[in-house]
C-alpha cells in the first residue's frame, strides 16, 4: 500500500491561516493575597445597601436634634454641591497623580489606573467599602468640626447622596445603554476623558467644576469618540 503523498508546499502557501485576535481581558488580578483581591472587588449594589440606611438614620437624627425641614433641605443641597467639588478634586489631583517612585506608580494603579486599563470591569466601577467608609468618616468629622454636631447630619446626607449618584452614574456610563438626552451627553462627556488622551473632564456625575475651572478640554475631542 502506497503512502499518501504530502501536499505540495505551494498548496500550503496558498491556504493562509487567519487567527482571530484574542479579546482584550476585562479584568486583572491586582493583589497576590486572595482575601485582599476579593475585597478589591464589589457588587455595584453594595454601596447603596450600606449607605442608604446610614443616611436614613442621619436624617432621623437631624430631625431629633431639631433641624427643620427647610434648613435640612438647604444643608442637604449644600452637601450635594460639596460632593461635586470633592469628586472633581479627588479625580484630578489624587486619582491621576503618578509619582516618580515605584510605590507611587503602584498606588496610582490601585486607586485609579486599573480602571483606565480595564474600564469595563464591573467589579471595580464603584468604590469598595474599605475605601468609602474611611473617606465618609473623614469627611463627616471635618464637616462636624466646621459646622458643629447639630447641622452636620443633613449636610453629610446630601454629600453622601452625591457620592451614591456618582457611583451609580459611573457604573451606568460603562455598563448601560443610556438613551435619554442627559444619559447620552454624560456618557460621551466621560468617555472623552477615557479615550482621547485629554487631561480634562474630571467630573463624572456632573460637569459643573470643569465648566467653572475651564477643564472641559478641546471641544473637538468629542468628535473623536464614536
Amino acid at each position: 500500500m502506497s503512502a499518501t503523498a504530502p501536499a505540495p508546499s505551494s498548496l500550503i502557501a496558498a491556504r493562509p491561516t487567519t487567527r482571530a485576535a484574542a479579546p482584550k481581558p476585562v479584568t486583572c488580578q491586582m493583589f497576590e493575597t486572595p482575601l485582599i483581591e476579593r475585597f478589591s472587588r464589589i457588587n455595584p449594589v453594595t454601596p447603596f445597601l450600606f449607605w442608604l440606611p446610614v443616611l436614613g438614620y442621619a436624617a432621623y437624627h437631624a430631625a431629633g436634634n431639631g433641624v427643620g425641614l427647610g434648613v435640612g433641605v438647604a444643608l442637604g443641597l449644600a452637601g450635594l454641591l460639596a460632593w461635586t467639588f470633592a469628586e472633581w478634586t479627588l479625580h484630578r489631583y489624587l486619582f491621576h497623580y503618578v509619582g516618580p517612585r515605584p510605590w507611587q506608580r503602584r498606588m496610582h494603579f490601585v486607586l485609579h489606573g486599573v480602571h483606565h486599563d480595564f474600564p469595563q470591569d464591573g467589579d471595580r466601577l464603584v468604590m469598595p467599602l474599605g475605601a468609602s467608609i474611611p473617606l465618609g468618616v473623614g469627611f463627616y468629622m471635618i464637616f462636624r468640626a466646621v459646622i458643629g454636631p447639630v447641622l452636620v447630619d443633613p449636610l453629610f446626607v446630601g454629600f453622601a447622596l452625591g457620592y451614591l449618584i456618582y457611583d451609580g452614574t459611573h457604573y451606568a456610563i460603562h455598563h448601560f445603554r443610556m438613551s435619554s438626552r442627559w444619559g447620552r451627553w454624560i456618557k460621551r462627556y466621560h468617555i472623552v476623558h477615557h479615550h482621547t488622551g485629554e487631561q480634562a473632564r474630571w467630573g463624572v456625575s456632573s460637569p459643573l467644576w470643569d465648566w467653572v475651572f475651564g477643564t472641559m478640554g478641546d471641544s473637538k475631542s468629542s468628535s473623536k469618540v464614536s
